[in-house]
């Protein structure tokens, strides 16, 4: 599996934690690569379309809230990310939203559980089926508006 991963500043330690940990997964590094200043909107688009183009698999973004590298990563078409702060929300966006980029806030949750909900939306799989046609409607909506 080849995860996108990208942060800005703020979610720099976390992004290097979660490669650490998680060594057995090929990750693709966006950047940013320090703790110096850095905006989200430089970093956060390219780990998406990575995961749009099909050359990672799936994607994680992080930020200080979440909020920003969210909608951010929600602006590339095709991208359905899913800020989480728990391990349910993380395998319920997998399993009935068919979510392929994880958002975190690395200001809100701390490390164990962000390292959590990585684990549980990487194992969590989609359940397609009755979400499929909501999932669908979401597509729809954004060939519509884009």
């Amino acid at each position: 599996m080849k995860i996108a991963i990208a942060s800005d500043h703020a979610g720099f330690k976390l992004k290097e934690l979660i490669k650490k940990t998680f060594a057995d997964i090929n990750f693709e590094d966006f950047g940013c690569f320090s703790e110096e200043s850095a905006d989200y909107p430089d970093f956060i688009p390219k780990a998406a379309r990575a995961v749009r183009d099909g050359k990672a698999d799936k994607g994680i973004a992080i930020c200080g809230s979440g909020i920003g590298a969210s909608i951010t990563a929600n602006k590339v078409k095709g991208i359905r990310a899913s800020l989480c702060f728990n391990e349910f929300m993380a395998e319920m966006t997998r399993r009935h939203n068919d979510s392929n980029v994880l958002v975190l806030g690395a200001r809100i949750t701390g490390d164990d559980l962000s390292l959590a909900i990585v684990k549980r939306w990487l194992d969590s799989p989609y359940d397609g089926g009755r979400h499929q046609r909501r999932v669908d409607k979401i597509s729809a909506l954004e060939n519509e508006e884009c």
